[in-house]
């Protein structure tokens, strides 16, 4: 069975990604992270020098160590979006792959809290496993001239695959959350989740058993469909449909970054050159190794670099064990960890993650797991385990003489009851994400909360790029928490917004 053709494929959208993914975070590095941004990276990186000594550098592996600079972030996101498009064009895929993979390494760790989301790690585990079908050469080339891709890294990729997909909804069980069990999740999610699109409004206006009904659809899509993409050709046929149907479907009612982006094209490798020449225009089939009529028939290319010789198949089966001993290792934690507490109540499930911890995933976490955690590249995943009721918000407050009070508005989270919601994936914009988490937990997130308004009281340039503030710097700055929920159709007819919402109380107000 041959690959070449979804490995061309594959490559070029993940390239696509990675473009994406420091694209977006260019404009944002500075105010985040930069010396005048909300968590500045230099008294992060000497703390952890002081803490843990030369085993900081392993421990941070970032290029932030060079540098913090503001220029220098950005410089290296800059260069991360030249080498997405290199290896969208096709060029050295296999060195490109390697270093938009160590960069974006550098940046997630220098990003602390703000880099810390799924999709992120989802997008450096994609890359280290990438590399392993990644062809040689430094000039672009058709599918039909590189070699051929090595079998096993494709099946690496599905692993990946299947391991997102399956912890998504297995998680979301595990925890136990009254919501997901009693099928109302999405009763609550439109208006709850993170940064919800117009779109959401409107979902949010559903039939109760339509979303009930939709819960028990994405059950079977997170549970059941993940299997397939070990099966038989019409099985991940099947599988691709599905999954990538859902992703779209996902995306079309929040903001969610680039993790649908990245999900989907985590979904090629589900196919095979068969499969895609079927759909390929037939004069483009001869670029991609098939044949104009009987798309099943596809070139096998030049030998793959890893099969040419027999001392080199011994090291690529070691490679394989190890890497399937993580992905699995990976995934029993997150299974393990979500149970937690509440393994006594999951009956014969809870026992066998028990007995699962007691016999190889402790061992298997100190000994492989453990050891490589720095790289961030085995991960577990599992969005929205837990869904939430309510939406909290929290809204900053500028006044220049305590009295007179106006919004800070960000641009894309929930402010003023009036503005619609707006589509911006796959941009991610990074601090209106963490603000939903800080409306959750305020005394968790207060350092955060208060680094940020004394950054607006000073002015910082590259923060008010984050934010829509005053022109200059206010005098005092505040947080208030409110209730938001999205207004009823008779509601909106009536006063023309998208949203309701009620005062909960006033934070303490500073000023420098």
């Amino acid at each position: 069975m041959s690959y070449a053709a979804t490995r061309w494929i594959y490559l070029r959208l993940l390239g696509i990604v990675f473009v994406v993914a420091f694209g977006s975070l260019l404009p944002q590095v500075a105010g985040l992270v930069g010396p005048r941004g909300i968590l500045p990276l230099a008294p992060y990186l000497a703390h952890a020098r002081e803490a843990l000594g030369a085993a900081a550098y392993w421990r941070l592996p970032t290029l932030g160590w060079l540098s913090t600079s503001e220029r220098f972030l950005e410089a290296l996101c800059a260069v991360g979006v030249l080498l997405g498009g290199l290896l969208l064009l096709g060029v050295a895929q296999r060195a490109v792959l390697a270093l938009a993979w160590a960069l974006y390494l550098s940046l997630v760790v220098a990003g602390q809290t703000f880099l810390s989301f799924q999709w992120d790690v989802l997008l450096l585990e994609a890359g280290l496993l990438s590399l392993l079908v990644a062809p040689d050469g430094i000039l672009p080339r058709r599918a039909a001239d590189e070699t051929r891709p090595w079998s096993a890294g494709i099946w690496l990729l599905r692993v990946l695959l299947f391991k997102l997909m399956f912890l998504s909804g297995a998680t979301k069980l595990l925890s136990l959350d009254e919501t997901w069990w009693g099928l109302t999740a999405l009763d609550y999610h439109y208006f709850t989740q993170p940064l919800p699109a117009w779109t959401s409004w409107y979902a949010h206006q559903l039939p109760s058993w339509l979303e009930h009904v939709s819960v028990i659809v994405m059950f079977a899509i997170e549970l059941v469909v993940p299997f397939l993409v070990f099966g038989p050709r019409r099985a991940r046929a099947i599988a691709f449909a599905a999954l990538a149907l859902f992703q779209l479907a996902i995306a079309a009612t929040g903001n969610y970054g680039f993790f649908n982006l990245l999900t989907l094209v985590l979904c090629v490798p589900v196919l095979d050159d068969a499969l895609i020449l079927r759909v390929v225009p037939a004069p483009l089939r001869p670029a991609f190794g098939g044949v104009s009529k009987g798309a099943d028939r596809a070139a096998p290319g030049r030998p793959a670099t890893l099969e040419r010789h027999w001392l080199r198949r011994i090291a690529p089966a070691g490679l394989v064990l190890l890497v399937l001993a993580l992905e699995g290792l990976s995934l029993g934690q997150e299974l393990e960890r979500t149970a937690g507490r509440n393994s006594q109540r999951l009956g014969w499930a809870g026992r066998a993650l028990d007995w699962a911890g007691r016999n190889g995933l402790t061992w298997g976490e100190q000994n492989l797991l453990r050891p490589l955690a720095p790289l961030r590249s085995f991960n577990g995943y599992g969005l929205f385990r837990s869904m939430t009721k309510e939406r909290p918000e929290l809204v900053l407050e500028a006044s220049d003489d305590g009295l007179d009070w106006k919004p800070i508005e960000l641009r894309y989270k929930p402010g003023d009851p009036s503005r619609a919601p707006s589509f911006v994936q796959p941009h991610m914009p990074r601090l209106d994400w963490q603000l939903w988490f800080a409306a959750l937990d305020p005394a968790g997130y207060a350092s955060l909360l208060e680094r940020l308004e004394r950054r607006i009281l000073e002015g910082s340039p590259p923060v008010r790029a984050l934010v829509s503030g005053p022109a200059t710097p206010p005098r005092f700055v505040r947080v208030v928490l409110y209730r938001y929920e999205f207004t009823t159709p008779e509601e909106r007819r009536r006063t023309g917004a998208w949203w309701k919402r009620e005062r909960l109380g006033i934070g303490r107000a500073i000023a420098l």
